[in-house]
């Protein structure tokens, strides 16, 4: 079997989310506890009890959804799930890539969800709540989206490509009026349906600009250390197990897209055949089952697939 672990990012969250993992694991109650100590509050109870509005800050999502994904990983490597299997590669979904690093070695859990809370900040900081909007494109090949996008961007209102989710779903980012400009434009060259993303903030496009500066100087006190197994990057959907290149390759990330086509044709191609999205959710694997058809698939975020996923990688 060769194995690789994806990591959820924003729009994975749920209240109550590890809730039951937690009644299981001794080693996802660390990482919640951890969590807590690390940021000096109450982190654990904004994900296990809400309300959903707190949790849904951008603030808040960045270092809840690493929390879970960090308690997930942890729950299987205490029930012995890599004793005999040893990633081939990890990757993670925008944020994601944080959970990827940390289950890689190349980064402690405490600083990277002191960083995420540092990034969600800065990223609702950067645009004004209502200014800026995401829509996924679906029912469209991506350079027929690229095409009508930067079409409807000649001029102001700003909007471009933020993830390429697969062959034909793509999420676009920018001004709200560009997006929703956007948007008609897209329905009228042919994409069946442009859906609003209940997001705080316009992710992986220039507007994020005036993160990078400030996320690079809190990256710059955290000390990597060389991934022990490849963590393929989002900005270049390449692997990656140099530690000298991962503060560059996270403040890149901000404003560049979220190349997850690319990323799961990457590990396709090397013979990846069991996937395992590790934190709340299946979206990921979703994207994976939608481009082969001849791979398994499991999550784990909660006992019971936690059970089968543990059963999958035995097998």
């Amino acid at each position: 079997m060769s194995l690789a672990l994806l990591f959820p990012g924003q729009g994975s969250q749920a209240v109550g989310m590890g809730k039951a993992l937690l009644e299981v694991s001794e080693a996802a109650r660390r990482v919640f506890a951890e969590a807590d100590e690390a940021l000096q509050e109450k982190l654990s109870q904004i994900i296990l009890e809400g309300p959903a509005d707190e949790l849904k800050r951008t603030k808040n999502t960045q270092p809840a959804i690493l929390t879970m994904s960090v308690a997930a990983l942890r729950a299987l490597e205490e029930r012995g799930a890599f004793a005999k299997v040893t990633p081939a590669f990890v990757a993670g979904h925008s944020l994601g890539e944080y959970s990827a690093l940390v289950a890689a070695g190349a980064m402690p859990f405490a600083d990277a969800v002191r960083a995420v809370r540092a990034r969600g900040i800065f990223m609702q900081q950067a645009v004004p709540e209502g200014k800026g909007a995401m829509a996924a494109v679906l029912g469209m090949e991506a350079d027929a989206i690229r095409a009508v996008v930067e079409q409807a961007c000649a001029s102001e209102p700003y909007v471009a490509c933020a993830n390429f989710n697969g062959p034909e779903q793509t999420v676009i980012a920018g001004s709200a009026r560009g997006v929703e400009n956007a948007a008609a434009a897209l329905k009228a060259a042919g994409a069946k349906r442009v859906m609003p993303l209940p997001v705080s903030a316009p992710f992986h496009c220039a507007l994020m600009e005036p993160v990078k500066a400030r996320l690079d100087e809190v990256l710059g006190k955290i000390a990597f250390a060389a991934p022990r197994m490849p963590v393929i990057t989002n900005v270049e959907a390449a692997p990656n197990q140099d530690p000298t290149r991962v503060r560059a390759l996270l403040v890149a990330q901000v404003t560049e897209p979220v190349r997850f086509t690319e990323i799961a044709q990457h590990m396709l191609g090397a013979g990846i055949s069991t996937f395992v999205e590790v934190g709340p959710g299946k979206a990921l694997i979703g994207m994976v089952k939608r481009m082969s058809k001849d791979v398994k698939l499991c999550n784990v975020e909660d006992p019971a697939s936690l059970d089968a996923a543990l059963a999958a990688m035995a097998g």
